[in-house]
């Protein structure tokens, strides 16, 4: 392990027990993401993506193997310890928002700075919208805002603790492509500004590109693409293709 290593998962392996057996979700898995840097992880639904990305955020635990967030081995922390973890080190966005429907856009963005007792968290919650353009949204609900303004909230809220790693699952899954764009553009904008490390999973082989590194997930095991290659095409329609057929 680097000492520039936000994450190191080493032999990582999870497994469940369901009607027909045990059933192997990831087998092996071994990454090291650098502090920083942003990386994609790809592949069809039911791979392994958002079971890797709850492991790495410490929101499961592994059937063997290690994971190290910030330096700090997730296996030696009990749940209080692990969620305390969160709240220090890391935040999410999600495909489908997970705003509070009863609080407004400043008070979504407010909430995760006043729980880490972040000073003066009116303040920098007006600067986050301000900065992903919705400072004339402060007052509105989520039910009274659009998708993409809705993500972009999300987005405030994602930074404003200012996260040593950010987690986001399928983040553009469900917007427009214009509203993709547009989020994209603003969540690597922030991810360079902020100089907080990156780890998506998506579907979207466009917004893998834009990362510096990209993995795709397969039968539970990943691999990396090396990043002086472009992603293959035909790898794109595979993956798009499973996609369809396992939805």
């Amino acid at each position: 392990m680097s000492e520039n290593s936000a994450i190191t998962v080493s032999h990582l392996v999870k497994s469940v027990v369901t009607q027909e057996g045990e059933l192997t979700i990831l087998n092996g898995i071994n990454m090291d993401v650098k502090h920083g840097e942003s990386v994609a992880i790809l592949g069809p639904s039911g791979s392994g993506k958002s079971t890797l990305l709850g492991l790495l955020a410490a929101l499961d635990s592994p059937s063997s193997g290690s994971i190290k967030l910030d330096g700090v081995a997730l296996e030696q922390l009990n749940e209080e310890s692990k969620a305390a973890l969160r709240k220090q080190k890391v935040s999410f966005i999600f495909q489908s928002f997970m705003l509070v429907d009863t609080l407004n856009a400043l008070e979504n963005v407010m909430l995760p700075a006043e729980l880490a007792g972040v000073a003066k968290a009116k303040e920098k919650a007006e600067a986050m919208l301000e900065r992903v353009g919705l400072s004339h949204r402060l007052t509105h609900f989520p039910n009274q805002l659009s998708g993409g303004e809705q993500q972009r909230v999300a987005i405030a809220r994602a930074f404003i603790c200012e996260p040593k790693v950010l987690f986001a699952d399928e983040p553009t899954g469900n917007l427009d492509s214009a509203n993709s764009d547009k989020i994209a553009d603003m969540l690597f904008e922030l991810n360079r500004e902020s100089d907080t490390t990156l780890v998506l999973v998506t579907h979207d082989m466009e917004l893998a590109s834009r990362c510096q590194r990209q993995f795709i997930m397969d039968s539970g095991r990943l691999n990396e693409k090396l990043t002086e290659q472009p992603l293959n095409l035909k790898t794109a329609t595979e993956v798009t293709e499973e996609a369809s057929a396992w939805s």
